[in-house]
């Protein structure tokens, strides 16, 4: 026990606070570049396969409805790790570079869009059909159905699948750290599992989780706050009490 503390306190702790700043923010921006790029490919996704799903609200052939599915089952099906492998020429191409932060922000896009198009498939259909029902019986268009009726109606759903995606994303980036890229994971990995520094593994690992927390308790904050059940029992218990 005295020489793991020997070998934590030593000039490697310097070192990680020297370069944890930087690693953080690495993390922070890749995290944040390949969650908005991820939502950007797998909302609509998500919600096309809901209300694409039988000419529900539009009218898709179910040709393309299947073969959207099994392409958003086939990428889920892959593990991180060798789809990230597999997606490196594509980085080359796109970037010009397969090692580094940035690089690692193609594969997170790849991996992720498909999980965020099911966790917004998933938020969409706890909607009740009555309530799309009665948009269609009162005329309302697709685009007006899905913006104005199924997105606000399951806007703290969607807050919670947006936390589970963004901590998804971020332990991807941790992982990616394998094959070059930087953050947090890539000191972990590289420097504090490979070159055996304990500083640099446990302080990036400590610092994972604080993000994850944050991040967490930022997501359920917003969900519980839009969520308009649980506003109206408090607004209930408090006039019952007055």
């Amino acid at each position: 026990m005295a020489e793991f503390f020997q070998n934590i306190f030593d000039e490697n702790t310097l070192r990680f606070f020297a370069e944890a700043p930087f690693a953080v923010w690495e993390t922070l921006y890749s995290t944040a570049i390949a969650t908005l790029l991820a939502y950007a490919i797998g909302l609509p996704l998500g919600v096309l396969l809901v209300a694409g799903e039988n000419g529900r609200i539009v009218k898709v052939p179910s040709a393309v409805m299947a073969a959207l599915n099994t392409v958003v089952n086939l990428l889920r099906s892959v593990p991180f790790l060798i789809l990230m492998v597999i997606v490196i020429p594509l980085s080359r191409v796109l970037l010009g570079t397969s090692v580094g932060t940035p690089a690692s922000i193609v594969p997170l896009v790849v991996a992720a869009a498909p999980f965020v198009a099911r966790i917004v498939e998933g938020s969409l259909r706890e909607l009740d059909p009555g309530v799309l029902e009665a948009a269609q019986a009162m005329g309302c268009t697709p685009w007006q159905i899905v913006t104005k009726v199924m997105l606000p109606e399951c806007r703290p759903s969607l807050l919670n699948g947006l936390t589970t995606s963004t901590i998804t994303i971020l332990s991807y980036g941790a992982m990616a750290g394998a094959i070059g890229a930087g953050g947090l994971g890539s000191m972990a990995l590289m420097k504090g599992y490979q070159r055996k520094m304990q500083a640099m593994l446990w302080g990036s690992v400590v610092l994972l989780v604080i993000l994850v927390q944050i991040i967490q308790s930022i997501g359920t904050a917003l969900s519980v706050r839009t969520d308009r059940r649980i506003n109206t029992n408090q607004g209930k218990k408090r006039r019952n009490q007055l």
